[in-house]
């Protein structure tokens, strides 16, 4: 099989995932916290960071296709990796819905807020299927659309964070504590609405099998995309902040065009809207790549449907990806009776959460394998800790009804994996 992956294309997977509807509308989603999100997003691309280099520790050994399914496997065998590798696909497919969504979103406000619900729902669900057949194409056609919308993506977040900082009113800007939460518990909050935007930084480990030289290649682009998105999170959202009063920006639908309006006038914000547009498909683009890479590696190890490991002429797994898409279209329409920026809220909490876990299972499995292969270091292990520890702070930020369903849908999986675990036996 010829691999197409290098350098630069598995960093733009890394960014291209992480940049995506996360920065795009977390503005609005952040605005009750003012001048604390700052920190927040300070501690967790920290935390981020911890993750992308235990993530790298394992990728180097264990360079196989599925990523963190592979790891968990490989430390704690089947049912487990199964269990993490099921949360997984479920965090794409409805990241997949979210990102559609945010999608809408701006192309509503290109179209001058005349798109109406329907209107709104026909393109989240129009643009699913466009990229869902991109991907069919295959995994090299996949990759060069995600390497030119990561470079074109960074160009409005980066021009209206610079003009944002110095221009904005940094005395508008103040610290909120909307919920009367003590620092920890407010921290936690923010975490895991902000993990959301850093969702992806697995991303380079999934194709793994498509990548030049995975060992040396995957760590690069796990370090490298993960202070990239770090930087341009930090210095696009809040100028974003600097220019839009909390209480406009908290309802705003499409934060970074409002700010460009103030700063370039209608044309600047239509430019910069359509820059939105293309890093958010940049993203979408991504999900849904992995979501097949991720069923193609339960089939091949027989815990799942055996279609999903079929291949069609271009070497693509085409049950897996439509099949994504499909649940993802069905999980926009149910929640197009929601106003946009509540459901986003509440799809990339689920989203998060189910992709949060097999992180700290994988920090796990990276102390269980440095054990096991007899390298443990103080600083891989220090990494690792922290990584877990992480992990289980944006976990407890969640909420209880989030932990609920996430636990049910991990449930709902289990009979599935003893069905075909007993069928792949006989």
């Amino acid at each position: 099989m010829t691999k197409s992956v290098g350098v630069w294309r598995s960093w733009a997977l890394v960014v291209g995932t992480m940049v995506g509807s996360g920065v795009f509308l977390l503005p609005a989603v952040l605005a009750p916290y003012g001048a604390n999100s700052l920190w927040g997003w300070m501690f967790a691309g920290a935390g981020t960071l911890f993750i992308a280099l235990s993530l790298a520790s394992l990728a180097s050994h264990y360079p196989k296709v599925g990523g963190p399914y592979a790891y968990t496997r490989e430390a704690f065998g089947p049912f487990v990796g199964f269990l993490i590798a099921f949360g997984y696909w479920i965090s794409l497919w409805s990241g997949v819905s979210a990102v559609a969504i945010a999608f809408a979103g701006y192309t509503d406000t290109l179209a001058g807020g005349n798109l109406g619900a329907f209107g709104q729902l026909a393109v989240a669900l129009g643009i699913i299927a466009v990229l869902c057949f991109v991907n069919c194409r295959g995994v090299e056609s996949a990759s060069v659309v995600q390497l030119v919308t990561t470079l074109l993506k960074l160009v409005p977040l980066v021009l209206v964070g610079f003009v944002g900082f110095s221009m904005g009113d940094w005395h508008a800007v103040e610290p909120l504590n909307p919920d009367n939460q003590s620092s920890v518990a407010m921290l936690s909050s923010m975490a895991l609405l902000i993990m959301w935007a850093f969702i992806g930084v697995e991303s380079a480990t999934i194709p793994a099998e498509d990548t030049i030289n995975a060992k040396r290649t995957i760590p690069i682009a796990l370090v490298a995309g993960t202070l990239t998105a770090t930087a341009v999170y930090i210095l696009a959202t809040y100028g974003v902040q600097l220019l839009i009063p909390a209480e406009q920006l908290a309802v705003s639908t499409s934060p970074f065009t409002d700010a460009a309006l103030i700063l370039f006038g209608p044309v600047g914000a239509w430019l910069i809207g359509l820059g939105a547009l293309v890093a958010i498909a940049g993203a979408l683009n991504a999900l849904i790549l992995f979501s097949g890479q991720m069923t193609l590696a339960l089939a091949k190890d027989g815990i799942f449907p055996a279609s999903f490991a079929k291949l069609n002429k271009r070497g693509v797994p085409t049950t897996g990806l439509i099949t994504a898409s499909l649940l993802a279209a069905f999980f926009v329409a149910m929640n197009y009776t929601d106003d946009l920026v509540s459901a986003f809220t509440w799809i990339i909490k689920l989203s998060t959460l189910m992709v949060i876990l097999p992180y700290a299972v994988c920090a796990l499995a990276d102390l269980v394998l440095q054990r096991r292969n007899g390298n443990m270091t103080p600083l891989k292990v220090m990494v690792a800790v922290l990584a877990l520890g992480y992990s289980i702070f944006a976990v407890i930020g969640s909420g209880a009804e989030t932990v609920y369903l996430g636990g049910l849908l991990l449930v709902a999986g289990m009979p599935l994996y003893f069905a075909l675990r007993s069928g792949h036996k006989k």
